[in-house]
């Protein structure tokens, strides 16, 4: 309610792709915008603005750029996470676990090694199948999920062992690895 209360009151609402999408039942001219730095712009223009963004906004999420370019934030709603969401429906705990984005990143796998458990956050370019490709050729062995589009109707969850061949059924993925640490 709080959020739904927010994007009524605020003068302007930028929401990033399927999020204002999403949302447009609520109001309906949420102004679409690709990238952060088009955020800059519409500051300028308006004092109170409410930026939607999927995904955990403290975890190579937004908050870090407004920070870095002064901007006030007056108030954060998160809502829950991938990686909160995933590790709910596979009954894991996660605390401890190895936290890594690969979302617009190349680096980051060489640490799944170390740890027992890793939860990895996927783009167009590092697929869950390209993760277990290369997980394996580390020497890694264990079990691997994925949950695609989650929390979304076309939501699908897959379980695997590390070097299977995984469909690639949307962009949208969490990883989840489970190393065998002999």
């Amino acid at each position: 309610m709080e959020v739904k209360e927010a994007i009524e009151n605020a003068e302007k609402v930028l929401g990033f792709g399927r999020v204002s999408k999403s949302l447009e039942n609520i109001k309906e001219d949420i102004i679409s915008i690709k990238r952060v730095d088009e955020i800059i712009e519409f500051l300028e223009e308006n004092k109170n603005i409410l930026i939607l963004a999927s995904g955990d906004p403290c975890f190579y999420g937004i908050i870090e750029y407004l920070k870095k370019h002064n901007i006030y934030i007056e108030n954060i709603m998160p809502g829950i996470s991938s990686f909160q969401y995933m590790m709910g429906k596979l009954g894991i705990s996660w605390q401890g676990a190895n936290l890594i984005s690969l979302h617009g990143r190349d680096k980051g796998l060489e640490s799944v090694r170390e740890h027992k458990l890793s939860i990895i956050l996927t783009d167009s370019k590092n697929t869950p199948s390209y993760i277990s490709n290369e997980i394996y050729n580390l020497g890694i062995r264990g079990k691997i999920y994925v949950g695609f589009n989650l929390s979304y109707e076309e939501e699908v969850i897959v379980k695997a062992y590390i070097g299977d061949k995984i469909d690639n059924i949307s962009s949208l993925a969490v990883v989840v690895v489970e190393n065998e640490m002999d």
